[in-house]
């Protein structure tokens, strides 16, 4: 990338999960304006980050809001399975009484 007054060239930093988790957190306490001024950040890349972070913590509620939905699931056709076994040995019993 070059800027308009010259041929700087500007390299993309990348911050590790561990420096992200922590700004994240200076940002919550002081503010995200304040926080990426001390941390030499911009603001769109806090912001970035946040709505990464808050997309991946509602992703895993959605996960286990499913999984439970899939073991209520799980628990009713079993029980539907047991009493459908019970009705076809009373049919079976039933039908060989009328023979």
């Amino acid at each position: 990338m070059t800027s308009k007054a010259g041929t700087k060239k500007t390299t993309r930093r990348k911050h590790s999960p561990e420096f992200r988790a922590e700004a994240l957190a200076l940002a919550e306490k002081i503010g995200i304006p304040k926080a990426t001024r001390e941390l030499g950040l911009h603001d769109s890349q806090r912001y970035g980050w946040r709505s990464k972070a808050r997309a991946t913590r509602d992703q895993s509620d959605l996960e286990q809001s499913q999984a439970a939905e899939i073991a209520r699931l799980k628990r009713q056709l079993a029980e539907q399975a047991e009493e459908l076994a019970i009705v076809k040995k009373a049919a079976t019993y039933f039908a060989r009484s009328l023979k």
